[in-house]
C-alpha cells in the first residue's frame, strides 16, 4: 500500500511537469528513496529494545528520586509519602507521553494498588523473585506481547540505600511513628514494609511499541 501510494506521487509529480518536461533527478531519487521498504533484523530489534528500556527506566527514576529528595527537603518523610502518593504516578505518565510508550513499576509486595502485578508480569516477577532469593542474576530482559507488535522491557527494582528503608522498612526500626501513621492512612492496603537494603521491590514494566523501536534502526 505505501508503495502504491509514493508510487502514485510519483506519477502526479509527472503529470505537473508535463509531457514535454523531465523530473529532476533529485526529486526522483528522493521519492525513489521513500519507496524503499526498510528491512529490519530481529535481533537488532530485541537489542535496540533492551537498550531504550534501560535508557526510559533510568530517567523515569532520575525524575522520581530527584522529586523525592525535594519533598523530604521540604516537608520530611511524613510529607513526602503524600508527595508520592500524588504525583509519582503522573511523572511516570510525562516520560512514558515523551518515549510513546506505557511506563510503570509492578510488584507483589505493592504499596498502591495501581502497582499490583498484571498477568503478563506475574511469571516476570516470580523469576525476580526466585533468582533474588537465590543470588541469581536479575537481568532486564525484553518479552514479546500482542503477536510481537508489543515488546515490554521487564528490570527488577531493588531497595539500594537506607534512605527507602525510612518508608519501606520495619516499622519501630526503620519506619517512624509518624511515617507509620501517614502509610496506615494514606494506603491501607499496604504491602510494601519489612524490606531490607538489597531486597526486590518490584520491576519496571514499560509497553514499547515495535515501530517506536524500528523508527530508531
Amino acid at each position: 500500500m505505501k508503495k502504491i501510494f509514493y508510487f502514485l506521487i510519483l506519477l502526479s509529480i509527472i503529470v505537473s511537469c508535463g509531457t514535454n518536461e523531465r523530473v529532476s533527478k533529485e526529486v526522483f531519487d528522493e521519492v525513489n528513496k521513500s519507496m524503499e521498504v526498510k528491512k529490519v533484523n530481529e535481533a537488532d530489534v530485541l537489542k535496540k529494545a533492551l537498550e531504550w528500556g534501560e535508557e526510559i527506566s533510568q530517567s523515569a527514576q532520575e525524575q522520581l528520586i530527584s522529586a523525592l529528595q525535594n519533598a523530604i527537603s521540604e516537608k520530611g518523610i511524613p510529607g513526602a509519602i503524600e508527595f508520592c502518593q500524588v504525583e509519582a504516578l503522573p511523572i511516570l505518565r510525562e516520560v512514558g507521553e515523551k518515549y510513546n510508550v506505557e511506563i510503570r513499576r509492578a510488584s507483589n509486595a505493592y504499596r498502591n494498588p495501581e502497582d499490583k502485578p498484571r498477568d503478563y508480569e506475574e511469571m516476570i516477577l516470580e523469576a525476580f523473585e526466585y533468582n533474588t532469593e537465590n543470588e541469581l542474576p536479575t537481568e532486564a530482559n525484553i518479552q514479546k506481547l500482542e503477536g510481537g507488535e508489543v515488546l515490554l522491557y521487564a528490570k527488577a527494582i531493588k531497595i539500594p540505600n537506607a534512605l527507602c528503608l525510612n518508608c519501606h522498612g520495619n516499622p519501630g526500626a526503620d519506619i517512624s511513628e509518624e511515617t507509620l501513621e501517614k502509610l496506615d492512612k494514606l494506603y491501607p492496603e499496604d504491602k510494601a514494609r519489612g524490606h531490607q537494603m538489597g531486597d526486590l521491590r518490584g520491576m519496571w514494566s514499560i509497553r514499547i511499541p515495535k515501530k517506536e523501536i524500528v523508527k530508531q534502526l
